[in-house]
């Protein structure tokens, strides 16, 4: 047998140097040799709500890594401090979680080929330029950048809904590396605006769950709000469809302000927000975000287009995704939920 050494990656994929490439509004990752970058505010802030003490992070990043290679010797991943403090601060520093966090997202790569085969920038080039989604320049108050959605820019007869699934990971994955979102988190903003009967029937409930399941249990990273806004009266029936699937907290983080945007400046201040949402941060533009994944497909290609990286791997009979007899039973309780939709409509 292979010594797990020669199994699972020690170094981090070469990151793209945003700067570089014209993107210097978004910091880039940690350096390969890791060194903290965050700010002795991000210090303190990490100090108290995520349990991270300064003198002790690389003793816990070691003692993750050690658990991985005792626990799951054959598991592929990365194994930098890096991309495993990721992890640590996702789960304020508790082992156990962090580890099954870490697990979680190996698992839901693999119950989940439609998303992450083959997945990098390039492929998900035409839901960026639809602009479907992307990042606003300027984080808020608090530090968060603001991943903004647009739902219904996307109609079913475009293309599959995995597709805006994918981009939407891909973003995730592009947030998640500088320390500062680690720490800081994110914050959703979702324009409703042209949504009807197709956007809001099409995913179903087993697609859902399963994004809902990435974001909550199955990513590194904190959301930390969810904004609403120009929701349609459907939107009830669109809730009811994943308020199942949210944890009580996630949840308490949504925020509907219907067409009010000073309901909105009291959640994100108008001077984050383009001008078509009160703010005087300019014409949306959404081209700045595709530019900077799209440069990044390099560094896509060595993190996602690769072996499986739980081949030979056993994992806890609970993981994060069930099987197609779950998606039976929801596609039953997703027959009454479109009649919901349609009395809402």
């Amino acid at each position: 047998m292979a010594d797990h050494h020669d199994l699972v990656s020690l170094v981090p994929p070469q990151a793209c140097g945003a700067a570089a490439a014209g993107h210097s509004w978004f910091p880039g990752p940690p350096p390969p040799n890791y060194s903290c970058t965050l700010t002795p505010e991000l210090v303190a802030k990490a100090r108290e709500e995520l349990q991270e003490k300064p003198e002790w992070r690389l003793r816990d990043v070691q003692a993750l890594r050690d658990m991985i290679l005792k626990e799951h010797p054959n598991l592929r991943t990365r194994l930098d401090d890096a991309f495993l403090l990721r992890f640590l601060r996702a789960r304020k520093f508790d082992y156990d979680r962090a580890l099954q966090l870490l697990l979680n997202y190996h698992a839901g790569r693999k119950a989940w080929p439609e998303v992450f085969q083959d997945l990098k920038p390039s492929t998900v080039k035409h839901v960026l330029d639809l602009g479907f989604l992307t990042v606003l320049p300027r984080p808020d108050p608090n530090g968060r950048y603001i991943l903004f959605l647009r739902p219904g820019k996307w109609k079913a007869d475009d293309y599959p809904f995995v597709d805006n699934v994918r981009a939407i990971y891909l973003t995730l994955e592009k947030l998640i590396q500088p320390e500062e979102t680690q720490v800081n988190g994110i914050v959703i903003l979702a324009d409703y605006t042209g949504v009807g009967m197709s956007q809001a029937s099409n995913p179903g409930p087993f697609l859902a769950k399963k994004v809902v399941s990435i974001l909550q249990d199955g990513f590194p990273i904190r959301i930390k709000a969810v904004n609403i806004i120009n929701e349609p009266r459907i939107f009830k029936g669109i809730f009811a469809l994943i308020k199942p699937f949210l944890k009580e907290k996630m949840a308490e983080r949504y925020v509907l302000h219907g067409s009010d945007l000073r309901s909105l400046h009291r959640n994100i201040p108008p001077s984050v927000l383009p001008e078509e949402y009160g703010g005087p941060a300019g014409r949306l533009d959404v081209s700045a975000w595709s530019r900077l994944l799209l440069d990044c497909e390099e560094e896509f290609i060595v993190e996602f287009c690769q072996p499986d990286p739980l081949k030979g791997v056993v994992l806890p009979e609970s993981m994060l995704f069930d099987g197609e007899e779950a998606a039976g039973k929801e596609e039953d309780t997703f027959r009454g939920l479109r009649s919901q939709l349609y009395y809402c409509y």
